[in-house]
């Protein structure tokens, strides 16, 4: 239960095969700082990164816990909505980082300027500009 007057928050946490180069995707394609990071003796990594405010976590697969990333699963149910001020900057930018365009940038009949990219780490990002449905 959410006790009133307090906030929720809901942190996407990224499974992926290999933490170190996601991270250095994610900093190069979405200008993501990393906040901190915990490597195991193996090399695994979690960290938390913030892109423009927004945090998420990133992490090595685990699959004794079963956190298994899209291209272990074999896709994805879960897409990632990026909005930011300039989406053609940002998605340029991620397809010069590694990402697969999956729709352009455009104008939409419902909702903002946005295109899709996936990551190379089988991720789905809507990259679009800020909008209040409301």
């Amino acid at each position: 239960m959410i006790m009133p007057g307090t906030q929720a928050s809901i942190i996407p946490n990224l499974s992926v095969s290999n933490g170190k180069a996601a991270l250095d995707f994610y900093q190069r394609a979405f200008g993501a700082v990393e906040q901190f990071r915990v490597e195991s003796p193996e090399g695994a990594i979690f960290a938390a990164l913030k892109i423009n405010g927004a945090r998420l976590f990133v992490a090595d697969e685990a699959p004794a816990f079963n956190h298994l990333g899209p291209d272990s699963l074999g896709g994805t149910s879960v897409r990632i909505d990026l909005l930011v001020p300039d989406p053609d900057a940002v998605h340029a930018q991620a397809l010069a980082a590694g990402a697969i365009e999956i729709s352009p940038v455009r104008e939409e009949e419902v909702g903002p300027r946005m295109g899709v990219v996936r990551d190379p780490f089988g991720h789905i990002w809507l990259i679009g500009a800020p909008w209040d449905p409301s």
